[in-house]
């Protein structure tokens, strides 16, 4: 039609003069055709439909066009839909199962309402829409109807859009104010029906309860822990008011079971641990020996030097409203507090951080309440007025608290049996990872049991045992103390959240913007998973907090895309990003740069050449995927990997870095340099090989 060249505006509008003639010639036959074309296009999913919707409004006006474009559409989609449903369903479930388990949950909560939104808010195209669907358990009078109300608007926009380009005599009418405003709609609608759509269902969500006047709060923090803490901080930072509720200690569990003590405790053994091996550096070799109860006294000590950190005074005086006691969210919009005082306290708030962290999981096996167990939580209790350390110890186990446990009460004195049901330590590894802690621990006369599954604690007193067995073969680990490590489970209980309906799962159910079924409460830290990590608390504390303050005006996604995590044995396991078996378990294309700590002048120097820094990075590039490092500092020399993930620098940028020596982070700029020789231009080499040879005549 036209020849060699792009259609002019003459020549649309010639067509169009055509098809409006038709229209006047055949006023039945034209209309029942165009009926019948647009009813087959929207049932076969032919990606013209706006084109349709455009050509009604030209053809026969607003009220005409959109009655004929709104039913042709509706039930070409409901055509699509039983076709979907009655030819394709079973298979494409089968080929499709994953994404559609997110439809699945959309529909059982709440199917009108998940279909109206992605009617109105176009996020999927239209046919794509029937074809999801179909799949679905909707019923089709329900799927119809309800498509039929929420494409409407869409339609209507459309068809006013294509009747005033019928208007249009000559191009210069083309910036005509209706032309100008129907296309405005057409692009301002998708987030226009978004906002109505979360209007409608904040407003129905909120409709039970009765929204305060006024607030005596900005945000109520429960829980001060790590999340707590910073989530409280950040707020009063931002001047806003904001109450803190904590229940038990301020600091919460990192604090006062987990990484400060047990960190003091490494510290310990380590060190015991040289003085054992002290020929390494030339100096003679002692027992060691260890006063444990000082040991378990300097524990507290780092404790009690730390606790003004996280104390009360410290954040009245920052700004926050401490108060101690039983946090519960009455709605909404109400907290209730039982103090610590006796005393009862009920505070509106116009939005609820929880960050009520986790605790110990203890198995439900037989005899264990009776075995007089600990946890990584209450062991400092119990062992604090020992003068020695456990004779027997059983650690059930084979995470990072258990490795760890394992390694400092060894050198403690304990003679430690570390059970794992797994057949791995620390699975989340590497495998050659998961293989050099158990061979580390090994080493230190630890007796490691990976694949053994525990049973059941039998006896007492100084008889008692732990009963495993693997491939058939029972076998009893006597103990004098037994150590539960196998998790921690988030504190979901007490504080409201059933009450209100809130998802709960092994965390609270949280968005990308950690908000809760209620967009005002929202969740931080170990109660949130997916990490628990003290600086992954912290790090999302900052997102709730911004978000509790300002997400009404714009909230921002968590970014979890660089998450350093460190497992302090000795030598210290730490990683970022993804490793070999996460890579390939995704089907990633990368490359594997490795260097061996053996070469690095400060681990000679320092008789800590056991390890070695493994870098994955996109194939063919120097793209950092993750990075492994084992050894000395490791905790430390991971960070120069994560900031060079976070800001998206590769390796080229690591080499080109000047690096103090002799020092560890050297490990990670030869890291560089073993993937630059790697990927050395060998013809540009010869060439430059050929210019230095004339050179020399």
């Amino acid at each position: 039609m036209f020849q060699d060249r792009l259609p002019t505006f003459d020549d649309l509008k010639t067509h169009l003069d055509t098809l409006l003639a038709q229209v006047e010639q055949r006023p039945i036959g034209f209309r029942l055709a165009f009926f019948v074309a647009y009813l087959a296009i929207a049932a076969l999913s032919l990606p013209i439909a706006s084109l349709m919707t455009l050509a009604a409004g030209a053809l026969f006006g607003l009220v005409e066009g959109t009655l004929l474009a709104s039913f042709a559409s509706g039930l070409g989609a409901l055509l699509a839909f039983l076709a979907t449903r009655y030819l394709f369903r079973d298979g494409l479930r089968r080929r499709f199962a994953k994404p559609f388990r997110a439809i699945d949950d959309g529909i059982a909560r709440d199917g009108r309402l998940y279909l109206f939104s992605l009617r109105t808010i176009p996020v999927f195209p239209f046919f794509l829409v029937n074809i999801v669907m179909g799949l679905t358990r909707i019923r089709a009078w329900t799927f119809y109807w309800v498509s039929q109300l929420g494409m409407f608007p869409a339609t209507l926009l459309y068809v006013n859009a294509g009747a005033q380009l019928a208007e249009i005599d000559q191009p210069s009418d083309i910036a005509s104010p209706g032309v100008l405003a129907s296309f405005a709609l057409l692009g301002i609608f998708p987030w226009l029906s978004k906002v109505a759509f979360s209007l409608y269902r904040r407003r129905a969500l909120y409709a039970p309860f009765t929204r305060p006047e006024r607030f005596d709060r900005n945000v109520v923090v429960i829980g001060a822990g790590a999340a707590g803490l910073v989530s409280a901080y950040v707020i009063a930072a931002a001047r806003a008011k904001v109450t803190l509720v904590e229940a038990h200690k301020m600091g919460g569990d990192c604090l006062n079971y987990g990484c400060v003590p047990s960190k003091a405790l490494i510290a310990s053994a380590k060190l015991a641990h040289r003085i054992r091996h002290a020929g390494r550096y030339g100096l003679v070799a002692a027992p060691a020996s260890v006063d444990f109860r000082a040991t378990m006294a300097r524990i507290r000590e780092v404790i009690a030097t730390i606790e003004p950190h996280d104390s009360v005074a410290r954040y009245t005086q920052l700004g926050v409203d401490v108060v101690a006691g039983h946090a519960r969210i009455r709605d909404p919009w109400t907290v209730e507090i039982a103090r610590t005082d006796g005393e009862a306290q009920v505070l509106t708030t116009r939005a609820i951080i929880v960050a009520t962290g986790a605790r110990p999981f203890v198995p439900p096996l037989p005899g264990i309440a009776e075995s007089g167990y600990v946890t990584s939580d209450t062991l400092w209790e119990r062992f604090s007025g020992r003068d020695a350390a456990p004779e027997r110890l059983v650690i059930l186990g084979g995470g990072p608290i258990g490795v760890e446990l394992a390694q400092a009460f060894s050198r403690l004195g304990s003679r430690v049996t570390l059970v794992e049901m797994g057949a791995r330590l620390l699975a989340r590894e590497d495998d050659e990872v998961s293989a050099f802690a158990k061979a580390t621990l090994e080493a230190e006369g630890i007796t490691v049991l990976t694949g053994h599954e525990a049973l059941a604690c039998e006896g007492s007193g100084a008889s008692k045992a732990l009963l495993v067995e693997r491939d058939g073969v029972r076998e009893k680990l006597p103990f004098d103390e037994f150590i539960c490590a196998v998790g921690r489970s988030a504190r979901l209980s007490g504080f409201g959240l059933e009450e209100l309906g809130i998802p709960t799962g092994r965390t609270i159910e949280t968005n990308a913007w950690l908000q809760t079924k209620f967009p005002n409460i929202l969740a931080a830290g170990d109660v949130a998973g997916p990490f628990q990590l003290t600086h992954a608390a912290a790090h999302q504390a900052w997102y709730a907090s911004v978000n509790a303050l300002f997400g009404d005006l714009h909230a921002f996604k968590a970014d979890y895309r660089v998450m350093p995590a460190v497992t302090f044995l000795d030598p210290e396991i730490a990683r970022v990003g993804v490793n070999e078996r996460e890579a390939r378990d995704n089907g990633l294309r990368f490359e594997v740069t490795r260097y061996d700590l053996t070469e690095l002048d400060r681990a000679v120097a320092d008789a800590a050449r056991r390890g070695f820094v493994k870098v994955l990075t996109s194939e063919g590039g120097d793209t950092i995927l993750g990075a492994t490092i084992v050894g000395d500092h490791a905790g430390e020399m991971i960070a120069e990997f994560a900031l060079a993930m976070r800001h998206g620098l590769g390796l080229k940028k690591i080499l080109s870095t000047v690096h103090a020596y002799p020092t560890y982070p050297e490990a990670a700029k030869y890291a560089a340099g073993a993937w630059q020789r790697a990927h050395v231009p060998h013809r540009l080499l010869a060439l430059v090989a050929r210019f230095h040879r004339w050179r020399r005549g």
